[in-house]
């Protein structure tokens, strides 16, 4: 058919033909040439017209395919039956703009420090201005053993011509050997994307809420506003303000405002053997408390994290690094060490494989995570070291 287009430039029906063969032989930008050229000739070809909204559509290009395909049902020359097959065809679309989906992980692992205690079976404590050494009660040492990890989540994306929200809610838990450390944690999340040919803005609140050995532990409400411009480099940088209120149930006196500005760079998919992402920032952290009663006072210190995510064919790894420098603005207590004030050093190493599999003949993914943390401090009491391993699989629906 290529060989009539020098006779044919003229023509809609033919750029109409021509495009609908180029669509049906999966060659999208031909077609969406082909099928513009033919409306541009004669903006009533209603044939070319209902092919460009289907080339569009399977472009991405959904908003704008879902407005040609209304100014088509809108009118009144359409054969019998091409209407409702529109409809069915605008009903098919507009599902694309509100899509859901439900995850679940079952992981088995071991972790050798479930309650994570300090490394020390004892700490120096200062009475009278002279060390002493105490000795921690069994419980308060590491406790080693099984876990069982559990993850359901739901989550909902609604899409829009300039936005996107996305809605979420979260349970984990973590049931082991030693009940007394057993986790379970509810999370519910909003976000609001606005993006741009020019930049993209973020905003999300949340709520994070922690049980541990079976009794509320700690409650977070979160707020973050995130800033990225665009350009044509492969990496771009971006900006983020976050803010959290934190409640600690046992321990009021504790409870602070916690805010962080980070800097960060972010870079797309590159890479030709596997497709590659990496992502890094930098954060200053400033922690205010609420109570002039909590040891330590307010603190402060920045935080560094790098991610790094390699996918060959379907199966992808996941590698996260961060380190955490804290540092009081009080003495912690003059009886540890003094009352100097308690610095801390947190570092972590996250790895993170996936890959789908068939699974009693359904699918699903095989789930493996090693995690090691390391933390320092000039106080005993809060050095402490954990790593833990788990396998399992996760389902979405």
């Amino acid at each position: 058919i290529s060989e009539l287009l020098p006779e044919c430039l003229e023509s809609s029906e033919f750029f109409a033909v021509y495009g609908a063969a180029q669509l049906n032989g999966s060659d999208l930008e031909g077609a969406l040439e082909s099928l513009e050229r033919a409306l541009l000739l004669n903006p009533e070809n209603g044939a070319a017209a209902i092919d460009y909204a289907q080339a569009l559509f399977e472009v991405g290009q959904l908003f704008t395919a879902l407005e040609m395909n209304q100014q088509l049902i809108a009118r009144q020359d359409l054969p019998a039956g091409v209407g409702d097959a529109l409809q069915g065809r605008e009903e098919q679309w507009r599902a694309f703009t509100r899509q859901s989906s439900i995850q679940v992980e079952v992981l088995a692992g071991y972790d050798n420090n479930l309650n994570g205690a300090p490394d020390s079976g004892q700490i120096t404590l200062t009475l009278s201005g002279e060390p002493i050494q105490l000795g921690l009660d069994p419980d308060f040492r590491p406790q080693s053993g099984g876990h069982l990890s559990t993850r359901a989540a739901y989550q909902q994306r609604r899409l829009a011509p300039q936005s996107q929200q996305n809605w979420g809610v979260e349970v984990r838990s973590r049931n082991s050997d030693y009940p007394q450390s057993d986790l379970l944690q509810l999370a519910a999340s909003y976000q609001l994307l606005k993006p741009s040919r020019v930049n993209s803005w973020q905003a999300a609140a949340g709520m994070n809420h922690l049980q541990y050995g079976g009794s509320s532990l700690f409650t977070g409400l979160d707020t973050s506003v995130r800033y990225q411009p665009r350009s044509d480099r492969s990496c771009n940088p971006y900006s983020q303000l976050a803010i959290q209120h934190q409640d600690f149930h046992r321990e009021s006196r504790l409870d602070g405002l916690e805010s962080k500005v980070s800097l960060g760079v972010s870079c797309p998919p590159f890479g030709y053997a596997g497709r590659q992402q990496i992502s890094i920032d930098l954060s200053r952290i400033n922690n205010l408390a609420a109570s002039s009663r909590r040891l330590g006072g307010d603190r402060a210190g920045w935080q560094s994290n790098l991610s790094w995510q390699y996918t060959l064919q379907a199966a992808s790894l996941r590698v996260q690094l961060s380190h955490t420098a804290i540092e009081d603005r009080q003495g912690y207590s003059p009886l540890l060490k003094g009352g100097d004030a308690r610095s801390l050093n947190r570092s972590y190493l996250l790895l993170q494989y996936r890959r789908p599999i068939r699974l009693f003949g359904k699918g699903a993914n095989l789930m493996i995570n090693l995690y090691h943390q390391r933390q320092r401090s000039n106080l005993e009491l809060f050095r402490n070291n954990d790593t833990s391993a788990a396998l399992g699989f996760g389902w979405l629906f």
